[in-house]
């Protein structure tokens, strides 16, 4: 495999229909808005479904979300010591960047300690970043107050238990856009590959494949667009945001209930390769 020889820069407009997109534990896992009433999906909720997409497509993931791991390791310490020999620094670097394809494009704190108690502390800086998804307006939460009326124990006497009372919420509509980078330079450290860009942009193409749950049913989330900029340098050529500002979101109609509502369109600069893929 060859490292990554051109910087790229990349955006994702994503929809969310009658669905939660990322949820806030400390507010009834409520969709995530700003004060604005701007919906948002956090960057940690959008790597996840990164690793999982490509762990699904076969590649070895370091941080395992619990229901997915594949290894039979029950931490991220168990997998570190179960996979990872060396006491050496620079040899650890190397090996964890060769052996996870998260942590040669994410980056990964390693502070484990090891069964002779002498484990490695080091810090894996990745090429990869991405930025949490905002909504191109503000989104209308909805919440619908839900029943659970089965018998979850049996009580004596063979009474039947309580029923109890839950809220379900979502958001009626949003259009949602995020941005990435994939910097050459910290490529050329971790390894990371022309061959992992190929299978990250897959990844994001087809993100929300094999993701629904109750909060997000089957078609409820969806990739409307994907687009990838390669630039003609390591450095390349124009710094990520303005690359970032040529994405121009903009609603048709008055209110915008699904993702046709809005008019996407990509501007260009001199000597910038762009590519501008459908969701899958």
């Amino acid at each position: 495999m060859t490292t990554l020889t051109n910087k790229i820069d990349f955006a994702v407009i994503i929809s969310a229909t009658k669905c939660n997109p990322n949820g806030d534990p400390l507010i009834e896992n409520r969709p995530r808005t700003d004060y604005n009433e701007f919906g948002e999906i956090s960057d940690v909720c959008i790597k996840r479904k990164i690793r999982n997409r490509l762990q699904q497509n076969g590649e070895k993931i370091f941080v395992q979300s619990q229901d997915c791991a594949d290894d039979g390791f029950k931490s991220l310490s168990d997998r570190f010591n179960g996979v990872i020999k060396s006491k050496d620094k620079a040899e650890v670097a190397k090996l964890v960047c060769e052996t996870w394809i998260d942590v040669r494009t994410f980056g990964q704190v390693f502070a484990f300690k090891a069964e002779n108690k002498k484990g490695v502390s080091l810090g894996i800086r990745g090429p990869m970043s991405i930025q949490g998804a905002i909504s191109v307006d503000p989104v209308i939460v909805t919440s619908m107050q839900i029943v659970k009326s089965v018998n979850s124990e049996t009580k004596d006497g063979g009474e039947k238990s309580s029923d109890t009372m839950g809220t379900k919420q979502r958001v009626e509509f949003g259009l949602y856009k995020t941005f990435g980078s994939i910097n050459a330079d910290l490529a050329e450290k971790t390894g990371f590959s022309n061959e992992d860009s190929i299978k990250i942009k897959e990844a994001l193409k087809t993100l929300f494949k094999n993701d629904s749950s109750s909060a997000r049913p089957e078609g409820s989330m969806e990739i409307v667009k994907l687009i990838w900029w390669e630039h003609n340098s390591r450095g390349g050529q124009y710094p990520s945001a303005k690359v970032h500002r040529l994405l121009k979101i903009e609603k048709k109609n008055e209110i915008g209930h699904n993702a046709s509502d809005y008019e996407i369109k990509v501007d260009s600069l001199p000597n910038l390769k762009v590519e501008i893929i459908d969701g899958e």
